[in-house]
């Protein structure tokens, strides 16, 4: 495998995981698999998004994302949230929220790739769950930034590798519509 696709687990590992919390067994064969190198974009506001779609089917995950493209429907923030605004969110325990359209458009991508891959490998895709997603750090691209009287500042650009798995699962533990924990009225 090259370098640059080293997945952080094996077909057993996502085994072990599928059984856990699904309760299922699966085969290698009902795995896919998509791997992004280096993209352009925010690493924290993809560890966010990652979060967020793991546990989705590929529709459900690529109906949300357009919704964030589109800015209808935000991304809920748990981790970097110090010292963001908070939003009127119609969920319980995470009042910051973000948009992150290019973080959004860049998942969309890799979310295609996983489709294709899943329908290569003859897996029915309405059944096809996100086991598995992560947004690990990538190279920094060095930059400068010219400031006055002739200096710089070094300004580095940070890159994130994006990987996503997904499982065929059985019709009965296939999430039917995603929830979030709403406010009751």
């Amino acid at each position: 495998m090259p370098r640059h696709q080293s997945y952080s687990l094996s077909d057993e590992d996502i085994i072990e995981l599928v059984f856990r919390n699904y309760g299922v067994k699966i085969t290698p064969e009902q795995i896919a698999r998509a791997y992004a190198p280096e993209q352009r974009m925010s690493w924290k506001k993809s560890v966010e998004v990652a979060r967020f779609i793991k546990g989705m089917t590929l529709k459900q995950a690529k109906t949300w994302l357009e919704d964030v493209v589109k800015l209808k429907r935000p991304v809920p923030i748990k981790t970097f949230k110090k010292k963001q605004a908070h939003h009127a969110t119609p969920w319980e325990g995470w009042p910051v929220a973000k948009w992150p359209v290019k973080v959004a458009r860049r998942f969309l991508q890799v979310l295609e790739n996983l489709e294709n891959n899943a329908r290569f490998r003859g897996l029915d895709v309405d059944r096809v769950v996100i086991v598995h997603a992560a947004a690990h750090k990538g190279i920094r691209i060095p930059n400068i930034m010219p400031r006055a009287f002739g200096r710089a500042t070094r300004f580095d650009e940070q890159t994130v590798n994006v990987e996503l798995i997904a499982a065929e699962l059985p019709k009965e533990v296939v999430p039917k519509h995603y929830k979030l924990n709403l406010v009751k009225k």
